[in-house]
């Protein structure tokens, strides 16, 4: 259970002063970076704007950036794509483990239908025939035909 008063780094908990001492800007560029959709801190309920932890770190990648010589179009393209790239990841990540826990499931499955169709065959001693889609050596018990 987390309590209320757990940080992450998500949480928007510094003031704009505070968050341009710490990225090493004006405040004022926050507030430019802001209209811009570079950085979106979170906000008060009278709309006051608290940066959290992640937005500093990405205030300094946008201050790395610019002067290196990108300009503020191309720094939020890259940020843009870097988020995406997150994403992609994230969801690639959940597909994984998603087929594993399939596969597990399939190969359970499979094991359960060859039990099954061991105990068919030892009991009626019937033809046996391929289970669909079981895999190499998976067989069930035919039904048996009444002969008039």
């Amino acid at each position: 259970m987390t309590s209320q008063f757990e940080l992450s780094d998500d949480t928007p908990v510094y003031v704009i002063s505070v968050a341009a001492q710490l990225s090493g800007m004006h405040p004022q560029t926050l507030r430019t970076y802001d209209r811009l959709g570079l950085v979106s801190p979170g906000r008060t309920p009278g709309r006051g704007r608290r940066y959290s932890l992640r937005d500093i770190l990405i205030l300094r990648e946008v201050q790395r950036m610019s002067q290196e010589g990108v300009n503020l179009q191309g720094i939020k393209r890259i940020l843009e794509l870097e988020t995406a790239d997150q994403r992609s990841r994230l969801q690639l990540a959940e597909l994984h483990a998603e087929i594993s826990q399939l596969r597990a499931e399939l190969e359970s499955t499979r094991a359960v239908a060859a039990r099954l169709a061991g105990l068919l065959r030892n009991r009626s001693g019937g033809t046996l025939v391929p289970v669909r889609g079981a895999g190499p050596g998976s067989l069930a018990a035919a039904p048996e035909q009444k002969s008039n």
